[in-house]
């Protein structure tokens, strides 16, 4: 059962916002800031579309300099067929397109791999199947980019798997490419990541019971200590990361890792764990890094919050 069905299943507590709209803030030259936006899962249903305009319209209105999107754009094209996946992006880009008027840099979710669930239909040799749903529409799984003197890296962590599921896992030809980016670097150079599934995440802890029952780890990166060997070296000084719906910051080391929340929240129905339909800004300020989640007036129709 897929994490999205579950959240249909809970129903809870009532709705609590924790941060309301986003404020600007007058900030020295070299200081910037921008939108984390993960798991809007778009759909043509639940007023999906029109929360997703509505959270997009008010980044476009802020002075944030650029969007990272952490992942699952849409609401699955793990199980469905071609037809309903590529509805489901066209409906995400032309969302994204009218509504988010800032640069964007995409990260690939779990939800964006076409067929790999064999539910589908989809046999594995279609030239589309799994991850080059998303290549043939956003770029690379993984890249680098630069912006104001920090370098970001961004990771694809969805690991598929033989049995046609997944795990969160970074590939070994990541793992290479990922030593050699960041050797390139001038020494002392910050650097920030950004992933889908998390790379250290406490979500375990109070996660629904029945996210445990899955045939393959789908909470966190299983060998997130190869990657966090490679990052321990340079000056890494946060980590970015979806998939979990929550608002949380861990550090670990001096590095920050920071959950973005879901514009989604619970799949459309309200509040995840506490976690409203939101975002997280991003303040980056000389070495520091700091996280605001901001909520954007979503009211979902046929609310059924999930509590812990």
């Amino acid at each position: 059962m897929q994490r999205r069905t579950l959240l249909k299943a809970a129903i809870g507590a009532p709705f609590m916002p924790l941060v309301a709209t986003a404020a600007s803030a007058v900030s020295p030259p070299d200081d910037f800031s921008f939108a984390f936006i993960s798991d809007s899962h778009i759909r043509p249903d639940l007023d999906a579309d029109k929360g997703c305009a509505m959270c997009f319209e008010q980044i476009s209105a802020s002075d944030y300099d650029f969007v990272i999107q952490g992942g699952d754009h849409i609401e699955d094209a793990l199980e469905v067929s071609r037809e309903r996946a590529t509805m489901l992006m066209d409906l995400y880009q032309r969302v994204e397109r009218r509504h988010l008027r800032k640069p964007v840099h995409h990260v690939l979710g779990n939800h964006d791999c076409l067929g790999v669930f064999a539910k589908s239909g989809i046999d594995p040799s279609a030239p589309d199947y799994g991850k080059q749903f998303y290549i043939d529409r956003f770029g690379p799984r993984y890249y680098a980019f630069d912006h104001k003197g920090v370098h970001f890296v961004v990771l694809d962590s969805v690991g598929l798997t033989d049995d046609r599921n997944y795990e969160g896992r970074v590939d070994a030809e990541q793992l290479q490419w990922l030593r050699a980016d960041l050797a390139a670097q001038p020494k002392g150079t910050r650097i920030i990541v950004a992933t889908h599934i998390p790379l250290v995440t406490a979500v375990q802890c109070y996660q629904p019971e029945s996210w445990a029952n899955t045939p393959h780890n789908w909470t966190f990166v299983v060998n997130g200590r190869e990657v966090l060997r490679i990052l321990r070296d340079y000056d890494v000084l946060a980590v970015l990361q979806g998939h979990s719906h929550v608002f949380e910051q861990i550090e670990l080391n001096g590095i920050r890792f920071i959950s973005a929340g879901a514009v989604a929240g619970a799949d459309w129905r309200g509040s995840f764990l506490g976690t409203p339909e939101g975002y997280s800004e991003i303040f980056v300020s000389g070495r520091t890094v700091e996280a605001k989640y901001r909520t954007y007036g979503f009211a979902a129709s046929n609310r059924q919050d999930v509590p812990i």
